[in-house]
């Protein structure tokens, strides 16, 4: 948050607030001084260099040989007397870089400069030594900059011997500087900037009573400085204040309550607030501040909607509201009234709504805007009218992710001749790209991703030449890739990915793309067309193809990419072995995806000579070789090099051997899926050392043993899919003691025996429970009504919902189960989180089914067959509503099935067959629908079984030997509905003959021509 807030252009203020201090009015001179430096001072700087390693060269000019060093570069000395005023030796890259610093420390001949009015070091690296004690002793200094120096420990208290300091910044050196007592502050009278900038200030409680003292302050800067509160303070004396920051502290609305004197600062023109814990409403105190020209309450939990007050700051030129919990309509805070602003956010607050109002026409001011995440619901061609009425040139930066904008881009773009950034990125914008995206030639950010655009890439796009950032991803783009791309040379972000395009890239699409360190066309049909030597003019760090063709060889050009850290080239269409020199240099990945190819070999024993071994990317990682060809044993990839990843998938291929027992190297590993490989042997016991594990898949390998008692230290496991292994023992106790936010739990098809343990009632977040076909016996427990993940039809209360992973380019790689439901395998990923499931068949289950069942409101398949479960079907059936298959065949039930089953209305698979069911199966349009076979093996009667007549239900036999007479009755009318059917029929058609003579001829004619028809055929074939 810092950093953005510096971007910020604020130069015309402080050029305004520290002039006094940045500009000494004495005479300087560098090369032309008729005064040659002072011999004492030369041999100071020369010392101050041997301490120093300077891998840019940036002293290179500061040799022996050159007698005068006031010609040195960062050394201006007094134009009259020689002697050494300033040392400007800050870092010359605005960003700090590494290889522009200055390593290593402060020569204490630095002292021998008495001069020095000037001392800049910022940016540099000293490697966490004290700021020296002697600085103190350069009393005439009055600019001294330590800022981002990388300096430790406690601020000595002899800087407070420089009262002629006016500027003191010692910020950024990332809470490694400590200030336990302020007292030394009090000597510098003369103080007008001060920043302390992270700086941890946690230890000190007289910070304020002494910066109360310093009269001429006019700039305070505290920001991230583990401040929580002010302590009490009467009144203000340092009036002149122009510029305070205390963003990314602790403070919440006691600042204002008890701190009212911050409302008196009248002069303030710059309050940064920003990253605290405010809450409620915007204090109407800071209504008073009204010579404020920049003001920052982002990123607090300030809740009401934005004040009226804000109109009366006429001056201001800076409002960020972004990332707090603000209500309201936009078109109702009279915003339009801020006519002096140039910067407006008021993103990121998710109940903020309504349109732009028409009347910020009146903002022709306005350079930057961001209402990203603020309901507009409003076409975009509207928004562009509005900021295009006052003054279009002036635009520069509009910022509307996540808006629910529509309509289409059109060429109305074009009238935005300045603009530099513009992100529009997660709306609902269709049709094609505009042609006059092409006239914004200062644009160097441009997001269209997330809509809905389609058509081809414009070639007037590659007009842009100054695009450093261009992200069309996510849309319904289509056609070839431009060569006009090509051009960038600034362009350092492209990406294409989840689109429809389609088209060969060649080397000439990136001949100028020299800056380009991330390139994304996942999900595209593109084939990489390169010559098999090529060498990329860039450095990647970023590289994601998914889906594209790179195949069938192994991309050799990636040797040359040096600081490549994320790749996927999964489904590329390859079909190789992974070169040696790839599986040297893998240690520079944290995200490597291969997955999806027909890679085939062996992971090979690499030697690195006792150095860590590069054979895994670094911790929080993720590595999958999923649905490949490779075999072997998997010992060097678990037990050899540094294993901190935190995603590791091998499954669907032909690994095979042991599971190597070296799993306490991966202490951050948190999902592990080896399924569908042809692994043997036991679980190790170090598996048990995986304390951050919340997935693992071993599903269909040839594992056997009992599960360790280690593994029940994996506490967090969310989903355990152990299914179609040959694992013995009982199901241990502590699963349900130690796994408390279990998910999935799948242990289908192994040889298991024993009891159902009653301690997995305790894994209130199940979803998933597969135990079939093992050997287990004895009842369900009647506590598995606890199953409240079950039990709730609303997943979205659900606490432990299952976990993804999220690819680089967006996507999601889901957790998928096989689970059986409907009476087919069905294997569940993106939609895993919404199945409910119990399958507890194919074991020997007995007793009867508990009526606390019927309490899994939530559930949706129920699988308890081919067990010798007993009695009645509960009554309460009925109550899960959400049952969509249900299995009960081949058991012992009995009784009747109950009317309650009628009412499952989402039910559409249903087997009761083989059981001792008896009775007429209840009315409903559901259970009618079913076929009879549903039924079978029962004594059941009605529809759809087609041996029920009439509503006379078919009654089993007493077993006291009555209801014989009703059997013989049935028998009775069987026989007398035979003879009649008999008689009827025999004499209705031979007594028609008796009758007619005409029918009697019409009769033997017919078969007479039946006899002749067969008489030719037989001739014919013989």
């Amino acid at each position: 948050m810092t950093s953005t807030i510096m971007r910020v252009s604020v130069a015309p203020l402080f050029l305004e607030l520290f002039t006094s201090v940045t500009m000494i009015n004495i005479s300087f001179c560098i090369a032309n001084s008729n005064v040659a430096c002072i011999d004492s001072e030369r041999q100071a700087l020369l010392k101050l260099k041997q301490d120093l390693n300077d891998p840019s060269n940036r002293l290179a000019s500061w040799n022996i040989g050159d007698g005068d060093c006031c010609a040195w570069d960062g050394v201006v000395c007094n134009n009259f007397t020689g002697h050494v005023l300033q040392l400007n030796l800050g870092n010359p890259d605005p960003n700090h870089g590494t290889g522009s610093k200055l390593v290593g420390k402060i020569n204490p001949s630095l002292v021998d400069i008495k001069h020095l009015i000037h001392l800049d070091l910022s940016g540099n690296d000293f490697q966490g030594i004290h700021i020296p004690k002697y600085l103190g002793s350069l009393q005439n200094l009055r600019y001294l900059n330590l800022s981002g120096a990388e300096f430790a420990g406690v601020i000595p208290h002899q800087l407070g011997n420089l009262s002629n300091l006016h500027y003191l910044d010692l910020s950024k050196n990332f809470y490694e500087l400590q200030v336990e007592s302020f007292l030394w502050l009090s000597g510098l009278s003369l103080l007008e900037h001060l920043d302390l900038s992270q700086v941890d200030l946690s230890k000190s409680s007289d910070y304020l009573l002494t910066i109360n003292s310093l009269p001429s302050l006019r700039v305070l800067k505290l920001s991230y400085c583990e401040l929580h509160h002010f302590p009490s303070l009467s009144s203000a004396n340092f009036s002149s204040l122009k510029a305070l920051d205390l963003s990314g502290n602790h403070f919440n609305n006691s600042l204002f309550q008890y701190s009212s004197w911050v409302f008196g600062l009248r002069n303030l023109v710059f309050f940064d607030l920003g990253n605290n814990e405010f809450q409620g409403k915007i204090p109407i105190g800071l209504g008073n501040l009204t010579f404020l020209r920049r003001l920052d309450l982002s990123s607090n939990e300030f809740n009401s909607a934005i004040p009226g007050w804000l109109s009366k700051l006429n001056d201001l030129e800076f409002l960020s509201l972004r990332g707090n919990s603000l209500q309201g309509k936009i078109s109702s805070m009279g915003l339009e009234k801020l006519t002096s602003i140039k910067t407006l956010d008021l993103s990121l607050n998710y109940e903020l709504s309504g349109k732009i109002p028409t009347s910020f026409v009146r903002l022709c001011k306005l350079t930057s805007i961001d209402l990203s995440y603020v309901k507009l619901s409003q076409d975009l061609s509207q928004v562009l009218d509005i900021f295009s009425a006052c003054d279009a040139y002036a635009l520069e930066s509009l910022v509307l992710r996540s808006c629910q904008c529509s309509g289409h881009l059109t060429n109305q773009l074009g009238q935005f001749k300045s603009l530099n950034r513009l992100r529009l990125g997660n709306n609902s914008l269709s049709g094609p790209l505009p042609s006059a995206l092409g006239e914004l030639t200062y644009l160097t950010d441009l997001d269209l991703s997330r809509n809905r655009l389609n058509g081809s890439i414009p070639l007037s796009l590659g007009q842009n030449l100054n695009l450093e950032y261009l992200d069309l991803s996510n849309n319904l783009l289509n056609g070839s890739i431009p060569l006009s791309l090509g051009k960038f040379s600034h362009l350092e972000y492209l990406d294409l990915s989840n689109n429809r395009m389609s088209g060969t890239l060649s080397e000439n699409h990136f001949v100028n793309l020299t800056k380009l360190t991330s390139f994304s066309t996942s999900g595209n049909s593109l084939i990489l067309q390169v010559n098999p030597n090529w060498v990329p003019p860039f450095q990647l760090d970023e590289l994601l193809l998914r889906s594209c063709h790179l195949g069938p060889h192994f991309p050799s050009w990636l040797h040359s990419q040096k600081h490549l850290s994320d790749l996927d080239i999964s489904n590329t269409r390859i079909s190789d072995t992974i070169p040696r020199w790839f599986w040297n240099s893998i240690s520079q990945y944290k995200f490597l995806n291969l997955s999806s190819n027909q890679i085939y070999g062996e992971i090979p024993n690499l030697d690195f000579d006792n150095r860590p071994s590069p054979l895994l990317p670094p911790s929080s990682g993720i590595l999958d070789f999923s649905n490949n060809g490779f075999s072997g044993s998997i010992f060097h990839l678990i037990c050899n090099g540094l294993k901190s990843i935190s995603y590791l998938q091998l499954s669907k291929n032909y690994f095979s051997g042991d599971i190597p027992d070296c799993w306490m190297n991966w202490p951050g590993l948190g999902m592990l899926n080896l399924g569908n490989n042809n692994l043997t042997g036991s679980l190790p016991a170090s598996i048990g050392t995986l304390s951050f594990l919340w997935s693992l898949n071993l599903r269909n390998n040839r594992l056997s043993g009992v599960i360790p008692a280690s593994f029940q230290n994996c506490s967090g496991l969310v989903y355990l899919d152990m299914d179609e292994n040959e694992f013995v023992g009982n199901i241990p106790t502590w699963m349900g003691e130690r796994f408390s936010g279990l998910s999935i739990l799948i242990l289908r098809s192994n040889k298991f025996h024993g009891y159902l343990p009653i301690q997995l009632c305790r894994l209130t977040s199940l979803q998933i429970l597969d135990v079939a076909n093992n050997n287990l016996s004895g009842t369900i427990p009647r506590c598995i009504s606890n199953f409240t993940a079950m039990a709730t039809t609303d997943s979205s209360n659900l606490q432990n919902a299952i976990s993804y992973v999220t690819m680089m380019d967006g996507t999601e790689a889901a957790l998928d189960a096989s689970v059986v439901t409907k009476g087919f395998m069905v294997e569940y990923d993106s939609i895993l989180n919404l199945v409910r499931s119990i399958d507890i068949s194919k074991n020997n289950f007995s007793g009867e089914i508990p009526m606390e069942l019927t309490n899994l409101k939530g559930l949706q398949s129920l699988n308890l067959s081919h067990n010798f479960f007993t009695s009645k079907i509960p009554e309460k059936i009925g109550n899960m509503k959400s049952i969509e298959s249900l299995d009960f065949s081949a058991n012992q039930l009995s009784g009747e099935i109950p009317q309650s089953m009628s009412s499952l209305s989402f039910l559409n698979h249903l087997n009761l067959s083989n059981n001792h069911l008896t009775g007429k199966i209840p009315s409903s349009t559901q259970l009618q629908s079913f076929d009879s076979s549903c039924f079978a093996g029962n004594n059941l009667c009605g529809a759809p079984l087609p041996n029920c007549t009439g509503n006379n239900p078919l009654v089993p036999e007493d077993p006291n030997g009555n209801g014989n007479e009703d059997e013989d009755e049935v028998d009775w009318l069987l026989y007398l509905s035979l003879a009649l059917g008999f008689v009827v029929g025999f004499w209705g058609f031979i007594g028609s003959l008796l009758v007619s003579r005409r029918w009697r001829y019409k009769y033997c004619h017919f078969l007479d021509g039946i006899m002749d028809e067969f008489g030719c055929f037989v001739r014919r074939c013989y």
